[in-house]
């Protein structure tokens, strides 16, 4: 009460001064609905990581269960802490040539304290809710080359990536560079899939395959911690892709429908092909027909209307279905599928958003149609060429690829002294 009446008495006296009470006018006020909104939805994207950890794990052999799972966490961590240190700053300054941004108050979040956004929230609440996609983005590309890579490497690599890949191709699409306004990327779809899944193509083949890929068996150690994943990961989705509206509006519950819409025919769609192709549906068929669904629809959520959202679903899963089998006549390791299921679902839904548009934009559907295609084009050249070149970078500074007795051990065991599943054999 004490507090309430010092506000009550510094906004008066306030008042009195003609240029602070003109100050404090222009301020927005906290829309209440919608900051409850968006923690919520700060804190479904983060479940989403866990929930990536369990379905990454569960696919890989027992004895690299852990280890791929810490991929995960260890984005928890670094990514968080550089994502207050300069990341926010980056992706959402003041724009330096409109690729990169710069922002001495957004630099460990030094200058937002009392900021509120026009949209009615505090900044704190919006950097953290972008923070959240910096983290999951390094570790979607993880699952490309899991099973083989040291920690330490993996380390300073998704530092690196994060610093010099995602917070410009953030600030580019999102916060003020040349493609915002332009290229319709409504919660990531060339930001985080394209750029996870060009990267982690580009890791696969750089790094070589497992030893003994594909001539030797390497079944998953547990579907069922991969079902639950994919659970997780569709309930996170939600506020992943309806969050990205920063309101709590109309629009909110447009992007949340076509997020189920796009989930269950991605996962219907891919049940069929696999019943026609090989006469049953799998439960892993199932869950990459989810992640393909959700995938294409995130560029396309808030834009789209519900024959948009499930036709986006539905050609998601054909082309990462049919991406999976080039993969295999191809020969290269992309363990957890990350390019064909993210980089090319990611794909399908920035172009093909176009041809669904809820409101055809100025200037006709073909030069919104152009401007996909730049998204789409910037995302994967930036995030390939990027790549490639940190790859060699850590790999030669401090090494990347896991040497060939470790990888035989297991990750688990050689790089963190344990074993996932307690005294079993982790081979």
């Amino acid at each position: 009460m004490k507090r309430m009446s010092r506000t009550v008495l510094c906004v008066g006296g306030l008042s009195l001064v003609p240029g602070l009470a003109l100050a404090a006018e222009e301020m927005p006020a906290i829309d209440t609905g919608t900051t409850a909104w968006m923690l919520v939805s700060t804190a479904l994207v983060l479940l989403m990581i866990p929930g990536l950890a369990m379905f990454y794990g569960g696919l890989v052999r027992t004895k690299n269960v852990l280890g791929t799972m810490m991929h995960s966490f260890a984005a928890m961590a670094i990514i968080g802490v550089l994502w207050v240190f300069v990341g926010y700053a980056m992706a959402f300054g003041e724009t330096i040539g409109g690729i990169v941004g710069w922002d001495w108050d957004k630099v460990m979040l030094s200058g937002i304290d009392q900021t509120i956004l026009e949209a009615g929230i505090p900044e704190y609440v919006f950097a953290m809710f972008q923070g959240k996609f910096a983290i999951i983005t390094p570790a979607l590309l993880a699952g490309a080359f899991a099973e083989r890579v040291q920690f330490r490497g993996y380390c300073i690599f998704i530092a690196l990536w994060s610093l010099l890949i995602y917070n410009p191709l953030a600030h580019i699409v999102w916060g003020g560079g040349f493609l915002t306004g332009d290229a319709i990327d409504f919660a990531g779809g060339t930001v985080i899939h394209i750029s996870a899944g060009v990267a982690g193509l580009v890791a696969a083949i750089y790094l070589g395959p497992r030893r003994g890929y594909p001539r030797v068996a390497m079944h998953p150690n547990s579907l069922v911690m991969t079902l639950i994943g994919a659970g997780l990961l569709w309930v996170g989705w939600f506020g992943f892709n309806a969050g990205s509206s920063v309101e709590s509006s109309l629009k909110t519950g447009q992007a949340l429908a076509m997020t189920q819409i796009a989930a269950s025919g991605g996962a219907l769609a891919w049940m069929m092909i696999e019943s026609w192709v090989h006469g049953k549906a799998t439960s892993l068929g199932m869950v990459s027909g989810i992640i393909a669904g959700l995938v294409a629809v995130t560029p396309a959520a808030g834009d789209v209307l519900p024959v948009g959202a499930l036709s986006l679903g539905m050609l998601g899963s054909i082309f990462c279905y049919s991406a999976i089998l080039l993969k295999s006549r191809m020969g290269f390791d992309d363990t957890l599928d990350v390019f064909s299921i993210h980089g090319v679902g990611g794909i399908v839904g920035a172009i093909g958003l176009t041809f669904f548009l809820r409101d055809v934009p100025e200037g006709g559907i073909w030069v919104q149609f152009g401007h996909q295609v730049m998204g789409v084009s910037v995302a994967a050249l930036g995030s390939g060429v990027g790549t490639l070149v940190l790859l060699i970078l850590v790999d030669k500074g401090i090494g990347l690829r896991l040497d060939e007795g470790r990888e035989l051990e297991g990750m688990d065991h050689s790089l963190h002294g344990e074993h996932g599943y307690g005294m079993l054999n982790p081979s």
